[in-house]
Protein backbone atom coordinates (compact mmCIF):
# COMPACT_ATOMS: atom_id res chain seq x y z
CA UNK A 1 0.00 0.00 0.00
CA UNK A 2 1.34 3.40 -0.62
CA UNK A 3 -0.24 4.34 3.30
CA UNK A 4 -0.76 2.55 6.06
CA UNK A 5 -3.01 3.91 8.95
CA UNK A 6 -2.40 2.28 12.51
CA UNK A 7 -5.02 3.57 15.93
CA UNK A 8 -2.50 2.30 18.95
CA UNK A 9 -1.22 -0.56 17.52
CA UNK A 10 1.39 -1.50 19.87
CA UNK A 11 -0.76 -0.78 23.08
CA UNK A 12 -1.52 -4.24 24.43
CA UNK A 13 1.59 -5.41 24.34
CA UNK A 14 3.91 -6.00 26.37
CA UNK A 15 7.59 -3.99 26.20
CA UNK A 16 10.03 -6.24 24.28
CA UNK A 17 7.24 -7.35 22.03
CA UNK A 18 6.26 -3.80 20.67
CA UNK A 19 9.86 -2.58 20.35
CA UNK A 20 10.51 -5.94 18.34
CA UNK A 21 7.22 -4.70 15.79
CA UNK A 22 8.61 -1.38 16.24
CA UNK A 23 11.85 -2.48 14.41
CA UNK A 24 9.75 -4.54 12.39
CA UNK A 25 7.66 -1.56 11.28
CA UNK A 26 10.76 0.52 11.02
CA UNK A 27 12.28 -2.43 8.38
CA UNK A 28 8.89 -2.66 6.50
CA UNK A 29 8.75 1.25 6.09
CA UNK A 30 12.20 1.13 4.80
CA UNK A 31 11.79 -1.40 2.28
CA UNK A 32 8.43 -0.51 0.91
CA UNK A 33 8.46 3.23 1.08
CA UNK A 34 4.88 3.75 2.42
CA UNK A 35 3.62 6.54 4.05
CA UNK A 36 2.35 6.18 7.57
CA UNK A 37 -0.32 7.74 10.01
CA UNK A 38 0.23 6.91 12.95
CA UNK A 39 -1.81 7.18 15.97
CA UNK A 40 -0.28 6.45 19.55
CA UNK A 41 -0.07 8.03 23.41
CA UNK A 42 3.47 6.52 23.60
CA UNK A 43 6.00 9.00 23.22
CA UNK A 44 8.54 6.83 22.70
CA UNK A 45 7.05 5.04 19.84
CA UNK A 46 6.54 8.49 18.25
CA UNK A 47 9.63 9.38 18.51
CA UNK A 48 11.33 6.61 17.07
CA UNK A 49 9.26 5.46 14.17
CA UNK A 50 8.15 8.92 13.46
CA UNK A 51 9.91 11.92 10.53
CA UNK A 52 7.42 14.27 12.02
CA UNK A 53 4.92 14.33 15.09
CA UNK A 54 1.54 16.37 15.91
CA UNK A 55 0.59 16.55 19.33
CA UNK A 56 -3.16 16.73 19.39
CA UNK A 57 -5.51 18.16 22.32
CA UNK A 58 -8.77 16.49 23.90
CA UNK A 59 -11.49 17.31 22.49
CA UNK A 60 -11.71 19.20 20.00
CA UNK A 61 -8.92 17.88 18.66
CA UNK A 62 -6.91 20.37 17.87
CA UNK A 63 -3.09 20.54 16.55
CA UNK A 64 -0.86 22.17 19.92
CA UNK A 65 2.35 21.27 18.44
CA UNK A 66 4.41 20.31 15.30
CA UNK A 67 7.86 18.42 15.69
CA UNK A 68 10.31 17.15 13.17
CA UNK A 69 12.20 14.35 14.08
CA UNK A 70 15.82 14.84 12.84
CA UNK A 71 17.64 11.98 14.36
CA UNK A 72 19.76 9.44 11.47
CA UNK A 73 17.52 6.65 10.38
CA UNK A 74 17.16 3.92 10.36
CA UNK A 75 17.14 3.61 14.16
CA UNK A 76 18.42 1.24 16.15
CA UNK A 77 16.47 0.48 19.36
CA UNK A 78 19.87 2.14 21.44
CA UNK A 79 18.54 5.42 20.16
CA UNK A 80 15.81 5.77 22.85
CA UNK A 81 19.32 6.24 25.28
CA UNK A 82 20.65 9.24 23.96
CA UNK A 83 19.98 12.20 24.93
CA UNK A 84 18.93 13.70 21.88
CA UNK A 85 16.27 10.98 21.81
CA UNK A 86 15.07 11.99 25.55
CA UNK A 87 15.22 15.95 24.65
CA UNK A 88 12.61 15.19 22.32
CA UNK A 89 10.58 13.07 24.39
CA UNK A 90 10.33 15.46 27.13
CA UNK A 91 9.55 18.23 24.46
CA UNK A 92 6.51 16.55 23.61
CA UNK A 93 5.56 15.65 26.99
CA UNK A 94 6.08 19.41 27.88
CA UNK A 95 3.32 20.06 25.27
CA UNK A 96 1.28 17.74 26.92
CA UNK A 97 1.19 19.00 30.09
CA UNK A 98 1.02 22.19 29.27
CA UNK A 99 -2.75 21.25 27.29
CA UNK A 100 -3.56 19.30 30.70
CA UNK A 101 -3.30 22.29 33.05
Amino acid sequence: PELVMLDEPFGALDAFTREELWCVMRDLQAEKGFTTILVTHDLREAVFLADRILVMSARPGRILAEREVALPKPRDLDVVYDNEFMHIVQELRGHIAEARS
